[in-house]
């Protein structure tokens, strides 16, 4: 039992580590969020809700500059003001917006936001017990080996999230009469705004290729349709 002691250890202070870093971004989002109030994108998140067979669909407005959409443990939904200020300049159009909520629907509807936990603290676990084998072959090497497997790891289950969030936007966009166009238009911008395609090892990255997201929503579409 001893010899697993820093494998528990590590769990058990990876959860506590995810409660408290859970807990101040909720208090941090509660200070600096408010719900949104824009009647075209209400408009379409109502069609989402009907889709659904839901009231409504709240969606917030988090008052940070970086251009991204959230979701978090709690089921709440979160569009930053620099994507709203890049909506409101007309560089995305609400449709587009509207896909990038309905992606982080699919991450609370598929419950990816609640498992997070589970995965961080599993995969600090794994961390632990590979530097610990691997330092017997690698001395001081090993810690270093084990961090970058496991965060292969991480970042593979990270894009398998994705991949499944973009399906179920797709499906619920394609349900909601929005169409999956906008989805495709708002990746393609991303991508450029990104720079994507000079970024290297794209196994290494947490999110997929853009491309390989398009490509995967038009087979869906293919496929459906």
């Amino acid at each position: 039992m001893l010899k697993f002691s820093p494998i528990l250890l590590a769990v058990a202070w990876a959860v506590i580590m995810y409660y408290v870093s859970a807990w101040r971004t909720k208090s941090e989002m509660d200070k600096k969020s408010t719900l949104l109030n824009d009647p075209p994108l209400l408009a379409l998140t109502n069609q989402m809700a009907d889709a659904l067979d839901l009231n409504q669909i709240k969606v917030h407005v988090y008052e940070i500059d970086p251009v991204n959409g959230l979701a978090v443990p709690d089921g709440r939904i979160f569009i930053t003001r620099g994507f709203m200020k890049k909506y409101y300049d007309g560089d995305v159009t609400a449709p587009e917006l509207a896909s990038v909520i309905a992606h982080e629907l699919g991450h609370v509807a598929l419950g990816h936001t609640k498992r997070r936990m589970i995965d961080f603290s599993s995969q600090n676990a794994i961390r632990v017990a590979l530097a610990m084998f691997l330092s017997r072959f690698f001395g001081g090497f090993g810690a270093i080996i084990a961090n970058a497997l496991t965060s292969m790891l991480a970042a593979r289950l990270s894009r398998k999230d994705e991949y499944e969030a973009d399906a179920y936007a797709a499906a619920l966009l394609i349900k909601s009469e929005i169409g999956v166009e906008p989805q495709i238009s708002m990746f393609e911008k991303l991508g450029k705004l990104s720079g994507e395609s000079g970024q290297p090892m794209a196994w290494m990255m947490s999110h997929p290729k853009t491309t390989d997201r398009i490509t995967a929503i038009k087979k869906l579409q293919n496929k459906w349709q």
